[in-house]
């Protein structure tokens, strides 16, 4: 079961930490706002040199967060090995297409017991690898977690209420990931089901994108209800069948994130699925967004991992008819439609309450 222990919400521990950032896009640069924010040295890394030398510059990563300045102690780099060299917390914000090439170039790199957390929402394509299963490969003798839940990107940045999940075995892991990033804006909640939470941020990406196709269709509000709940339903089939909690998924990492991105433009797995719905290509609906969209990945390695294991998910079969076989979008939702209408609730809980 969860760990329910509330996070402290005072801000960062007393005395600065060392900790670093991989990933210059747009989720690693609002981490590092955060862990700056709370008084932490960052060490944040990317491979673009004009990238770091306009952070250190002007305090702006204008390609991912234009307008937003990172203040306090933020080290843009692009040497890896100097970074993760001087933190006690690595974050690793890499895409999960190059997440194993980078961790395994660099595994000599990280230190023993060193605190590592991936906040990549994604999946391995060869053997249907999760990020911190990537990890406990590639690092083993360092201690491993992940975060995730309803984290808008440009949302964080602004300072507007959020809250997220840090996952891990290790209680000192949870509790060292919550005094780091703990503030009055940004709560952290603790979870021990990792594979769990990281499968529900992955998986979440393929229903925001079939929210963004229906509300450019124009669907309605019902029928974006009935998309989400279905997604609910179908994504934590799938999850439990491969080992993780079925609880997690009514938590910030499941739910919370699952609305979140099926409901905001701001998401740009939502927004590909819009520009899909409004007649674009998948290509020019990618090439427009200009960031990576994890769910058109993922969508194809679940399809083929549902199948294998035959794990019923017909939105997922439906969005990859009409993303990689041209279907039609009016026609694959017909067929939706008349699909068998199974059971409401996947997950029947004994009842605690004597009569």
């Amino acid at each position: 079961m969860p760990d329910q222990k509330d996070p402290q919400t005072t801000g960062a521990s007393s005395t600065g930490r060392d900790v670093a950032v991989l990933g210059g896009g747009s989720f690693g640069t609002a981490m590092s706002k955060v862990l700056a924010d709370n008084g932490h040295t960052v060490h944040f890394w990317m491979r673009d040199k004009a990238q770091v030398e306009e952070i250190r510059d002007t305090g702006v990563n204008s390609r991912y967060m234009p307008g937003v300045k990172l203040e306090g102690d933020v080290q843009p780099t692009t040497n890896l090995p100097e970074a993760i060299g001087k933190a006690e917390v690595v974050f690793l914000a890499i895409p999960s297409k190059a997440f194993r090439a980078v961790i395994r170039e660099h595994s000599k790199d990280f230190s023993d017991n060193q605190i590592v957390i991936s906040l990549t929402k994604g999946i391995e394509e060869v053997g249907f690898k999760l990020m911190s299963e990537i990890l406990q490969e590639e690092i083993p003798r360092c201690r491993i977690g992940v975060l995730s839940g309803p984290n808008l990107a440009g949302e964080i940045v602004n300072k507007d209420l959020t809250a997220t999940v840090i996952a891990a075995k290790d209680p000192e892991v949870r509790r060292t990931v919550q005094d780091l990033l703990g503030c009055e804006y940004f709560r952290v909640y603790a979870n021990v089901d990792v594979y769990g939470v990281e499968l529900a941020g992955a998986l979440k990406n393929i229903y925001a994108i079939v929210s963004g196709l229906a509300a450019a269709r124009d669907l309605g509000e019902n029928a974006k209800a009935m998309l989400i709940t279905r997604g609910l339903a179908e994504m934590s089939r799938f999850a439990v069948s491969l080992g993780a909690n079925p609880m997690t998924f009514m938590g910030l990492a499941g739910v919370g994130d699952l609305i979140v991105t099926c409901t905001s433009p701001k998401s740009r797995n939502y927004r590909v699925g819009y520009a899909v719905g409004k007649g674009k290509n998948l290509d020019d609906a990618v090439a427009e967004l200009g960031q990576v969209a994890e769910g058109i990945y993922t969508l194809k390695l679940v399809k083929e991992k549902s199948e294998a294991i035959g794990i019923y998910m017909p939105l997922v079969r439906g969005l990859y008819e009409i993303l990689y076989d041209g279907a039609s979008i009016s026609a694959v939702i017909n067929s939706l439609m008349m699909s068998v209408q199974n059971s409401d609730v996947e997950f029947i809980l004994p009842r605690t309450i004597s009569q």
